[in-house]
């Protein structure tokens, strides 16, 4: 279940697909509760993707049971102390998934998307014993679209997501971190350009140039939420503005 690179045929690139970071209303309702209520997690899979989920979880301070079918990313979420606990397991048996305990759990990721039939079997199987929340990795838009017939409730596409990441840190720079509200609309935290850097946002005149709303001001420490016209701007500092794509590929 590792992320060793499967080859896929050209029509199965995905085409814009649903992800963490373009998320339609229902999306962001479940992760509201996901946040609200999960104490408790499964991550099926170890390979990079599933480990980087064990170790962000764990360290937020999440329960997290790590389970794999290949014995040495067992053995290497306990060295690395990534989950609270990590299990041999053939996700693809119902009774081996029962008698782990996986089927009390509220959120199990599924991130073995590169071995399709095992992803869509064990996502069947989580839901038909009925996990309230399953998040599954897709390779495809195709595996995805599987995904969501057999019940997936969240399905993250994370190559493509990186590929597009990639694609704005190469082409736009400026731009620190990037959520999509619908293909034309965005809110992209930039940084402040220095043709900005000791005037006003009155001054700046955002909406007026560029059609663009200012809704935060500052950096990584401590961001001053819906500034003021009179607030001083800095190039060491960011600005997050909401606006459409066109609007803000212009700034």
């Amino acid at each position: 279940m590792s992320d060793k690179q499967q080859p896929t045929g050209k029509n199965n690139r995905p085409q814009k697909p649903k992800s963490l970071f373009s998320l339609d209303i229902s999306s962001i309702k479940l992760l509201n509760s996901l946040r609200k209520e999960s104490r408790q997690f499964a991550v099926i899979g170890l390979g990079r993707f599933g480990k980087a989920v064990c170790k962000t979880l764990y360290n937020l301070g999440y329960d997290v049971l790590g389970i794999d079918v290949e014995e040495k990313l067992v053995a290497q979420a306990l060295s690395d102390r990534i989950t609270t606990n990590a299990i041999l397991l053939d996700c693809t048996e119902v009774n081996a998934l029962k008698e782990a305990g996986v089927f009390e759990l509220d959120t199990v990721i599924v991130a073995i998307g590169n071995y399709l039939e095992e992803s869509i079997i064990t996502t069947l199987n989580l839901k038909e014993a009925g996990v309230k929340y399953v998040v599954a990795k897709a390779s495809t838009e195709i595996h995805g679209k599987l995904l969501n017939n057999v019940g997936a409730d969240l399905v993250v596409y994370p190559e493509y997501e990186a590929g597009c990441e990639l694609a704005y840190t190469l082409t736009k720079p400026g731009i620190l971190d990037r959520f999509e509200l619908d293909p034309d609309n965005s809110i992209v935290e930039i940084s402040v350009p220095e043709e900005f850097d000791g005037k006003t946002l009155a001054e700046i005149r955002l909406r007026g140039r560029y059609g663009l709303n200012v809704l935060a001001v500052g950096n990584d420490d401590k961001f001053i939420i819906n500034p003021p016209p009179q607030h001083i701007l800095s190039k060491d500092l960011s600005m997050v503005v909401i606006g459409s794509n066109d609007d803000i590929n212009r700034l």
